[in-house]
């Protein structure tokens, strides 16, 4: 073997030595910037199993569907039981009306059609709380499972509601204890409204099911 073979298989080495410290150096570059080895953008946040803003977001919007499910329950059995079929939204009312409104002659169709809204907005808001905390700790145990956690939700939210809060808070501010006042509202009536959002937040729990993106790269 002749010796400017010898030297032009060094150069050739050395060259390609070169390179390859040179593609090394791109590579790091560009897992520094966050690239795929096809050069697209990693997507490492799609990965993520658990979106806490999707969750209070579906969970805002589903408790629309919680809302009215507890409403419906609260006026076929009212009118079953031959009482006041808004009984629910009169004694709702009260903490805004104070006893006003539940006296037989208020029939206000405006206040009542507002207080109707003002039950399902506050539903929108109890929807974040059921929806995050399904989707955090209930989101593999199927429906047994949710409807399980549901209902723990639902006895904690009535609890620290009526107990926790309304309790001394309406009488502070209304001069009354309309809402946790059995002969107004019964507390099973009250635990059972609850536990019919929460069971039902659990059964259109998927509805707001967080589902990452995947790309095709990533499903193959």
């Amino acid at each position: 073997m002749s010796r400017e073979t010898l030297a032009a298989k060094r150069a050739r080495l050395a060259e390609l030595r070169t390179q390859t410290a040179r593609l090394e150096a791109e590579l790091d570059a560009a897992v520094d910037a966050g690239l795929e080895g096809d050069g697209m953008p990693r997507n490492d946040w799609a990965n993520q199993g658990y979106y806490l803003t999707y969750y209070a977001t579906s969970g805002f919007f589903l408790g629309i569907v919680g809302a009215l499910a507890s409403l419906m329950f609260n006026i076929i059995g009212a009118t079953l039981a031959g009482k006041d079929p808004l009984q629910l939204i009169r004694v709702f009312l009260t903490f805004g009306l104070g006893g006003k409104a539940l006296d037989p002659a208020f029939n206000d169709s405006l206040a009542l059609a507002m207080g109707c809204v003002l039950y399902i907005a506050t539903g929108m808001l109890l929807g974040i709380i059921f929806q995050v905390v399904l989707g955090k700790y209930a989101v593999k145990s199927g429906l047994p499972g949710r409807l399980a956690g549901a209902s723990a939700i639902a006895v904690v939210v009535w609890l620290v509601n009526f107990y926790g809060l309304i309790s001394w808070l309406q009488p502070l501010l209304f001069g009354g204890n309309w809402i946790v006042d059995d002969a107004q509202l019964p507390w099973w009536v009250a635990l059972a409204t609850h536990l019919v959002f929460g069971w039902t937040m659990a059964l259109i729990f998927p509805w707001g099911e967080f589902h990452p993106y995947r790309l095709q790269t990533e499903e193959s």
